[in-house]
């Protein structure tokens, strides 16, 4: 059996805060929207669509982990948050692998090195997702 080698971001226990657009961009979506974007992610994934981080509490936020410095090249509707690189420092949250992690989890869990959330997929989706007219 071989065990995945983490990216060095996420933490052997516990959770850890990590400034966004360094070791990956996130995009936040809220909600029954941010798990309806996955939904359709995952299903043209074939289930893996990459990292994936869920807030079981509060705003219940689904952030979807892409590429450092990427988020910038795509126009995010509004509903769908974009932590990249910006004038001011955003964290998120980053679960462990394994152990008790709430309130965030890996929604299809942990990623490998060099693992992201395809970006223009992502867009695609979000897109589609946000724009509709029966949310």
């Amino acid at each position: 059996m071989t065990s995945k080698k983490l990216p060095e971001w996420v933490p052997p226990a516990g959770l850890q805060l990590h400034l966004t657009g360094v070791h990956f961009d996130a995009i936040r979506v809220r909600g029954v929207r941010g798990e309806a974007v996955l939904h359709h992610l995952a299903t043209l994934t074939d289930g893996d669509p990459g990292p994936v981080v869920r807030e079981v509490a509060g705003g219940r936020w689904t952030y979807f982990l892409i590429p450092p410095g990427v988020s910038k090249r795509y126009d995010w509707p509004p509903g769908a948050t974009c932590l990249g690189p910006s004038a001011r420092d955003l964290y998120v949250g980053i679960p462990a692998a394994h152990g008790n992690t709430y309130p965030l989890s890996w929604r299809c869990g942990a990623p490998e090195e060099g693992e992201f959330v395809d970006a223009e997929l992502l867009h695609g989706v979000v897109v589609a997702q946000l724009v509709r007219k029966d949310w």
